[in-house]
């Protein structure tokens, strides 16, 4: 048995994401990936060059989630691990690679986006029933919830410093 080695990748999804089923009944996501190169030129700028691409394939419930939340074009971040593939068609044999993410998620420091706070087992609830499930989403586009900070007793404002990071 080969060691699977943790890996992590960002990119960007580069082609319109496919959801197909395997032969045992599951979720399989598919999306060509890119990823931006640079070369460091002696005086310190950066030239941009042409990107890589690649394949990225998600399994099961993380494959449908990646599916409703990811389009062509959304910057990622994930973790998982590299596939080297093989098999035969047409009488001529396909070899490849892909990055199997186990976790995925939308790239905090190039995408804005809200965060549903809800907690999960309310909104797992929500999602069984299919025409609440829409609704709910339809409803939770339009509404914007303020963030309300928890509050402190007023002693500890008072005394509490602000921490500065990197001191």
């Amino acid at each position: 048995m080969a060691i699977r080695t943790q890996q992590s990748l960002s990119g960007f999804i580069a082609t319109d994401p496919q959801l197909t089923y395997t032969e045992r009944g599951e979720a399989r996501f598919y999306a060509r990936f890119g990823q931006e190169n640079y070369r460091r030129e002696e005086n310190g700028e950066f030239t941009k060059l042409e990107p890589s691409f690649g394949n990225l394939v998600l399994y099961r419930a993380t494959a449908e989630r990646a599916h409703e939340r990811f389009t062509k074009g959304d910057q990622f971040v994930a973790e998982g691990y590299t596939h080297d593939y093989s098999y035969e068609r047409e009488g001529q044999q396909i070899e490849g690679e892909e990055f199997v993410a186990k976790k995925i998620g939308h790239d905090t420091a190039r995408t804005r986006y809200d965060v549903d706070r809800t907690p999960r087992h309310q909104a797992q609830t929500v999602e069984r029933d299919s025409p609440a499930r829409e609704q709910s989403r339809e409803q939770s586009r339009e509404q914007v919830r303020p963030f309300d900070p928890p509050q402190q007793p007023q002693q500890a404002r008072q005394t509490a410093a602000a921490p500065v990071l990197g001191q």
